[in-house]
């Protein structure tokens, strides 16, 4: 920790016990002087205390605006060659702090710590009950992070490279001032070849290994850190824990080609499993949840992992699967069409005119496009799964504007947005405006459709295209596998949206979100709906609650878990705190730690199904259906077991009466 760090904010406390003190254990000084306080009295010198106090926040906010107004200033008179920002930069805080007055010092500590305790609650409780119960380490644990939590670091050693040699190019400080300083040189870096998806001649940027690629993303917010402390409390450590990070910017045939990377995940399980003698749980997060699905459908595949159809059910015990995105994320579809999504659209005014300053819609949706492992979390299943132009499955009684419209065009005299979209006409209008080079490396790595056959899923298996999509392909023929799906609900999420064109000559972006339509539900252009604050409930929860209990998807029978979480946040918290549902700060919950070290430990079958909010109902709306075939099988087997309850129950009742005769 920095000494100016130390002076400013202080050394973090270590976390309160949460036993109190005994009172005859307390230290008092019977020497200090005492004075009775009439109650009237007492009362006015707290408020007096209270105003004293906000004055002194008001203060210290004043002065830390003041500070950063000036770095604010600094880099937009950069920009007009005013003033040089590298001079800024060099500026010795430490003297800065020398001049500040000793009491606004004071007060920022004090005013740090009493925020700092008011989020503050032990990351290491969670595992600490757990194990009073007895609940231990048993199968090795293998995660799979999501995007925002895996790092990336340059091994370049070219001249343009040579500056940021092993140092993080996204998720890290080294990040943001590479941003603000060679923002060229950035885009140069965190871009992928258009024609090849891989690395641009003289580039390499490479996911960053190990529990430090994935435990904060920079310092101070947590990603994995909790989970590690609460698994490191009942036994787990690098012996039986591992992180598979991957370069999410590549297209999933791409990192094997690239990274071998499915061949090495492969590896880490054989090992884990020969070394402990215990199959492995897997526990993913966000895009991870594809990897994973993707990986089991690949390592089974001949010509590609060659496991052979019993290999998960050998190696792997159980899938944890957080947040995951199974059928895609809404919002990646603003994303590469035209580089906006609702932390874009509900800028004000002037954040809006520095964002595009710094870095414009176009530059943002051309960044976008050139990561092609972005656009795996595009949506699947088209109007089956999302709704058509009058109805979508979530939709919610009195809503005005249906969710099955996903992009809106308010009327005009255009000729080119003539009718409002569905999600699968969204698709299509995504590529008649994008590239050729972005739409050949799409339609070359991923499927969005829908398999409606056995025969189809089967035929799919072979086609490493579908293998992301389980509405395209099949969980393992895996009896003992048991996937465990954990995700938030209860958070306002982008669900369609409101555009209208634009007709700058400047911009090869021709719409943009029409942020001027707000009413009931939509908001700046975006209409809201259920989710977890990134994906949406149909993406989160279908599969879960209804398309893995259908044959075709799931021939084997896995068990399938649903553990749902209502967003429940802390209002004194910026992460939402231990009752949080939001798609990443959820990695911090404390029941989602509690399930995710039960199914490390064992006891995984104690857990049982909690639905929060209306999925099931949704997903008997969705448009996928068990095949005729295997429908009229299961009705007829259900009248079989009817029939036998019955009878065992006439059965059971004529016992009764004899032995009451």
């Amino acid at each position: 920790m920095s000494s100016l760090r130390r002076r400013f904010f202080g050394s973090p406390s270590p976390s309160p016990s949460p036993t109190p003190t005994p009172p005859n254990q307390e230290n008092h000084d019977f020497g200090e002087d005492l004075r009775l306080v009439p109650t009237a009295k007492l009362h006015e010198l707290k408020k007096k205390g209270a105003k004293q106090s906000h004055k002194r926040r008001n203060s210290i906010i004043f002065i830390l605006g003041g500070l950063f107004g000036v770095c604010v200033a600094a880099f937009f008179a950069q920009r007009q060659e005013v003033i040089s920002f590298e001079g800024i930069l060099d500026l010795n805080l430490d003297s800065l702090i020398d001049v500040l007055p000793a009491g606004v010092i004071k007060d920022a500590k004090d005013l740090t710590q009493h925020e700092r305790d008011a989020v503050n609650y032990d990351s290491f409780s969670v595992g600490l009950h757990l194990q009073s119960q007895g609940i231990k380490a048993l199968h090795p644990v293998l995660m799979v992070p999501g995007v925002i939590s895996t790092g990336l670091e340059s091994w370049g050693t070219e001249d343009v490279s040579r500056p940021y040699f092993r140092k993080r190019l996204w998720g890290s400080w080294t990040m943001m001032r590479a941003l603000v300083m060679d923002k060229a040189g950035w885009k140069r870096h965190i871009m992928l070849d258009k024609d090849t998806g891989l690395d641009p001649p003289g580039i390499k940027l490479r996911a960053a290994q190990g529990f430090d690629a994935a435990d904060f993303f920079i310092t101070g917010y947590w990603i994995w850190n909790k989970i590690l402390q609460n698994l490191a409390t009942i036994g787990y450590d690098p012996a039986n824990a591992f992180t598979a990070a991957y370069d999410w910017r590549l297209s999933y045939a791409n990192l094997e080609k690239r990274d071998h990377y499915f061949t090495r995940l492969k590896s880490y399980i054989e090992v884990a499993a020969s070394t402990s003698g215990q199959k492995t749980v897997l526990v993913s997060h966000s895009m991870g949840s594809q990897v994973v699905f993707y990986f089991m459908a690949w390592v089974e595949a001949q010509g590609h992992g060659n496991g052979g159809s019993d290999w998960v059910d050998k190696h792997i015990d159980s899938w944890i699967n957080i947040s995951g995105c199974m059928l895609g994320a809404l919002k990646d579809v603003p994303a590469v069409l035209s580089g906006e999504m609702k932390d874009t659209a509900q800028l004000n005014a002037f954040a809006v005119y520095g964002l595009e300053k710094f870095l414009a819609k176009e530059e943002r949706a051309e960044i976008f496009r050139a990561m092609p492992g972005i656009s795996s979390m595009l949506p699947k299943g088209g109007d089956a799964v999302w709704g058509n132009r009058t109805w979508a499955p979530d939709d919610r009684p009195g809503q005005k504007v249906s969710f099955g419209t996903f992009i809106n065009f308010r009327a005009s005299n255009s000729t080119s947005s003539p009718r409002n979209l569905t999600v699968d006409d969204s698709m299509r209008y995504l590529w008649n405006h994008t590239e050729s080079w972005y739409q050949d490396q799409i339609r070359h790595a991923y499927s969005h459709g829908v398999a409606h056959t056995t025969t189809e899923i089967e035929s799919n298996m072979k086609d490493p295209r579908k293998w992301i999509n389980p509405l395209e392909a099949r969980l393992p023929r895996a009896p003992k596998l048991k996937i465990y799906c954990f995700y938030g609900v209860g958070k306002d999420t982008e669900r369609s949206y409101f555009y209208r064109e634009e007709n700058d000559p400047s911009t090869k972006i021709d719409v943009q979100i029409d942020t001027t339509v707000s009413h009931e539900n939509v908001h700046n252009g975006i209409i809201l709906g259920e989710g977890d604050g990134t994906v949406n409930l149909l993406s989160t929860g279908y599969m879960c609650a209804k398309g893995w209990h259908i044959r075709r998807y799931n021939p084997a029978g896995a068990k399938i878990k649903v553990f749902e979480m209502p967003h429940e946040p802390d209002r004194f918290s910026p992460r939402g705190g231990p009752n949080t549902g939001d798609h990443v700060d959820i990695l911090g919950r404390s029941s989602l730690n509690d399930l995710i070290l039960r199914v490390a430990g064992g006891k995984g079958d104690l857990i049982e199904d909690n639905f929060v909010s209306d999925i099931r109902k949704y997903s008997e709306r969705v448009k996928i259906y068990e095949e005729e075939e295997f429908d009229r099988s299961s009705n007829s087997l259900d009248g079989l077991v009817q029939l036998l309850e019955e009878q065992l129950g006439v059965n059971n009742q004529s016992k009764t009466t004899s032995k009451a005769t």
